[in-house]
């Protein structure tokens, strides 16, 4: 456009260096000026500064790039910038400190009414705009997260919460420096979908001792969680209408996924035994995918049996099936080993294994990873490769060190025995504050146990928990993990990230609150 200039918040390649050494360098905003306009420049670059404030894009007390610096910018002489910053300052937009700079005035709320600033229609972000909104409609299947609502905090009986104050970040800090010091360059420009080979190999190893799962690196992705790994094998796996096998209750995100990927979800109920295979063969033999939690079964705890697994081996042999396994926590057992994956029984290639680090280690890692049968792999690397290209190497890198070097390893054995006095602790205090009233699940394993209960009537455990977390008691209700009408009534327990010492505490609040009502 001629005779017009707009700045997109870049500092031009041939000012770079005098930016970033200037010790005024601020945040340059988005000002349009326009030679030809009937404003004259310092007009218009006042009301870009006040525009920028008034909808809130400058913050109170956030650095001003100095007159110089913005005039070189906008390629403007250096008097009308001074004219604006001058007028600024007289109005109390900006603030002068001595040896410092110019700053938004710190005096100034840290919110403005956009709404009565007058601006131009192509200005103006309305908070309902007019016309229509249209989005796509497997958009409105995925449940609403509301940001910046409070879903849980952190204390005691949060689910999925490590001991953090217990892991080797001294360890870790140690790898990230030698890393970032001196990356590897393959590392740097890796486009692998799968993710770092070093990576790969380390985690085929460990899977191949602890978990039994029997696989090459050529088979595994690197995903950023469980929650990545079940929405690439609902991609892969499922067409709209589907039928697919759910666990009932269940894990309530993977059947988000489900839900968007518009497959017909088939609960199967859970006992004891873990997934009731007869029961969902009467169901609907003919499904497609049957996704459950064999080792661990979530929300219940319970393990499935080994003739459950010879069945469900068979069945999807039979039917054509394919069984996508979430391995999520199964280094923790308290009252006997490990017990071996689902996957190392398959000798028909119908398993795609998923485990993760974010529960072992914490959930910020984001890294986790699918072991797929090697005639899957082509059509896993296409859909992966479509979603994100391939993973960050970083974390990837580290953790190959921290596996590789033993680290790893141990801090399982040291979190085992942790989580298990902790574990203890909590089903003791459980048994003693509310004796035959409670019943525990799943506590042989894991990093959380459920309760169930009988409530008084029109009482739901969605209110129970909604006035623990008033109190700071993060329980977890159990009835939105079914999918019934007539769900459970009962509370998802961790006990990973709260001191033994301070469970009885807590159990005694969490008594408290729900014999209130």
């Amino acid at each position: 456009m001629v005779g017009r200039h707009i700045h997109f918040c870049t500092v031009d390649a041939n000012h770079y260096n005098d930016a970033v050494s200037s010790a005024s360098s601020g945040v340059l905003p988005i000002i349009v000026v326009d030679r030809k306009a009937a404003n004259p420049l310092h007009k218009q670059i006042y009301d870009g500064y006040r525009a920028a404030i008034l909808r809130g894009d400058l913050r109170p007390a956030q650095r001003i790039p100095s007159s110089r610096e913005l005039a070189t910018e906008l390629r403007v002489s250096r008097f009308p910038v001074l004219n604006a910053y001058s007028q600024l300052l007289a109005e109390g937009y900006f603030e002068s400190r001595v040896g410092a700079g110019t700053f938004v005035s710190g005096s100034l709320p840290e919110r403005q009414f956009s709404e009565q600033l007058p601006t131009s229609q192509s200005e103006q972000v309305a908070s309902n705009p007019p016309g229509p909104r249209n989005v796509a409609r497997r958009s409105l299947l995925y449940p609403t997260f509301k940001v910046g609502q409070v879903l849980r905090g952190w204390g005691a009986f949060g689910v999925h919460q490590p001991a953090f104050d217990q892991f080797p970040f001294q360890i870790w800090a140690s790898l990230v420096a030698r890393h970032s010091r001196n990356p590897n360059a393959s590392a740097i420009h890796l486009v692998d979908p799968r993710g770092s080979e070093r990576f790969r190999t380390a985690i085929g190893d460990y899977l191949r001792t602890a978990r039994g799962v029997q696989c090459d690196p050529g088979q595994i992705m690197v995903v950023s969680g469980s929650q990545q790994a079940l929405d690439i094998a609902a991609r892969v796996l499922i067409d709209p209408g589907n039928p697919v096998w759910v666990e009932e209750p269940g894990y309530r995100l993977a059947r988000a996924v489900l839900e968007a990927a518009e497959c017909r979800l088939i609960p199967v109920p859970v006992d004891n035994e873990g997934l009731n295979v007869a029961a969902g063969i009467k169901l609907c033999r003919k499904a497609k995918v049957a996704f459950v939690t064999p080792s661990h079964h979530y929300p219940l705890g319970s393990t499935m049996s080994a003739s459950r697994r010879i069945q469900l081996l068979n069945w999807a042999q039979s039917s054509g099936a394919w069984i996508v396994e979430d391995d999520y926590d199964s280094e923790y057992r308290y009252e006997s080993l490990p017990i071996a994956s689902l996957h190392g029984l398959d000798v028909n290639r119908r398993v795609i294994y998923i485990g993760t680090f974010s529960k072992v280690l914490y959930p910020s890692l984001r890294l986790g990873y699918i072991v797929i049968p090697a005639d899957l792999v082509e059509r896993f690397v296409a859909v992966r490769h479509a979603m994100d290209i391939f993973p960050p190497y970083l974390n990837q890198e580290v953790l190959a060190d921290f596996i590789i070097e033993g680290h790893f390893a141990r801090h399982i054995r040291r979190m085992r025995q942790l989580y298990g006095e902790r574990r203890t602790a909590l089903v003791d205090s459980l048994r003693n504050e509310f004796g035959d009233s409670l019943q525990i699940h799943g506590a042989e394993a894991g990093m959380h146990l459920a309760v169930t209960l009988t409530l008084p009537e029109g009482v739901k455990d969605t209110d129970i928990t909604a006035q623990a977390a008033r109190e700071r008691l993060w329980l977890w209700p159990l009835s939105p993990s079914y999918m019934s009408e007539s769900p459970q009534n009962g509370f998802v327990v961790g006990f990973g990230s709260v001191p033994a010492d301070q469970i009885p505490r807590a159990v005694r609040l969490m008594h408290s609150i729900i014999n209130r009502r």
